[in-house]
């Protein structure tokens, strides 16, 4: 991702923080030279040192399948805002977007054991919803197994991780108040949350 060195987002916590709030992410692999898209719910873990991304396909996504023969890229994104350059102090300047992003790159290992999808599936629910857990719990373990049947779960450590912060860092204080004085008041809640990052 290209990433000039202001707008670089390198505070690891700060980075996994980012990821399990907008977990809800991208996942891109090559499949006979052309890139494959799918989003998925991630579960964001630090284990140690290690930093894993855990998830499942539908068994008939040809992503199931290909993501174990080659490095994978994830991308949590949201929230972003167009910036216009009325909030600047020449005329002379052209609109842009702050956002923020993060690229996670790594190899996919296959979750196989039936137990251990099982726990997966549980730990998204707790994670995503965990009123519903106490149904799940309820439900006949055939037709359980069944739904598990027709995923492929998988787990990703991350071995090269990339964040971009991009929120005016280039701009003027007096810009970049104009911008978030605007934001704070905005009816678009992407504004309102870029705006808040912008405090800091």
């Amino acid at each position: 991702m290209y990433t000039p060195k202001y707008f670089q987002l390198t505070d690891n916590d700060e980075v996994i923080s980012f990821m399990q709030k907008y977990s809800f992410a991208t996942i891109v692999t090559n499949i006979n030279g052309v890139p494959e898209a799918t989003h998925l719910p991630f579960i964001v873990e630090q284990r140690g040192d290690k930093l894993m991304l855990v998830s499942h396909f539908a068994k008939a996504n040809p992503q199931a399948s290909a993501i174990f023969n080659q490095t994978s890229l994830v991308i949590f994104t949201e929230p972003h805002a167009y910036i216009s350059p009325a909030h600047y102090e020449k005329a002379l300047n052209v609109p842009t977007w702050n956002y923020l992003a993060v690229h996670a790159y790594g190899k996919a290992t296959l979750i196989d054991d039936k137990a251990e999808v099982a726990k997966l599936l549980e730990k998204m629910i707790g994670f995503y919803e965990a009123a519903y857990l106490k149904q799940w719990a309820q439900l006949p373990d055939d037709y359980k197994f069944k739904m598990m049947n027709g995923i492929v779960a998988f787990e990703i450590e991350v071995t090269d991780l990339q964040g971009k912060k991009k929120l005016s860092q280039n701009r003027s204080e007096l810009e970049r108040e104009n911008i978030i004085k605007s934001f704070t008041n905005s009816a678009d809640q992407n504004e309102r949350d870029i705006a808040g990052y912008m405090k800091g």
